[in-house]
């Protein structure tokens, strides 16, 4: 699929059906967040690939939009292992993750695979639900799955801006 159609189509799926991702597809995906760009080239990031009844029911019980994927990403960093910018008011740790989930994103939807970036959660009880390491930081979680059947994106979907309204030229 050419990139702009990537782009251009990808939505968040809002309701799954309950087709496996297969495991050659969520490997394609995972190396496309591996090779994401880091600063420094740390590679903080760590993604546990939730698949288990019990691992999807410990996240179903902390938020409403599983949407019933078959397969939830959480993607977190590693607090320890960031740059710390000049200034040292910010670091790497949450931009980093964010490019590794946006790389997992548009990897998916390359795959044909459908998602849905997940913040409605409390990452310190998935964290302990889970039972991560205490120096992980859980960014966000990544529904993945094929969409139930007539199920596409929200109306609203195709509504964007005019660049004039988001862009300055300087």
């Amino acid at each position: 699929m050419e990139f702009k159609d990537v782009v251009r189509n990808r939505y968040a799926c809002k309701k799954y059906s309950s087709r496996k991702v297969e495991r050659e597809k969520i490997n394609a995906i995972l190396e496309a967040g591996r090779l994401a760009p880091t600063a420094r080239n740390l590679q903080e990031q760590h993604i546990y690939v939730l698949e288990s009844e019990d691992a999807l029911a410990k996240v179903d019980k902390l938020t409403i939009c599983r949407y019933g994927a078959p397969t939830v990403l959480a993607v977190a960093f590693d607090r320890e292992n960031v740059y710390t910018y000049p200034g040292g008011q910010r670091d790497s740790g949450i931009e980093d993750a964010t490019i590794v989930a946006t790389h997992l994103i548009l990897a998916a939807a390359d795959e044909g695979v459908d998602s849905c970036w997940v913040n409605r959660f409390d990452p310190e009880l998935l964290k302990a639900e889970l039972g991560l390491p205490e120096k992980e930081e859980i960014l966000m979680l990544l529904d993945l799955g094929y969409a139930e059947e007539g199920v596409g994106p929200l109306p609203n979907h195709s509504s964007r801006k005019p660049l004039a309204e988001t862009v300055t030229f300087i």
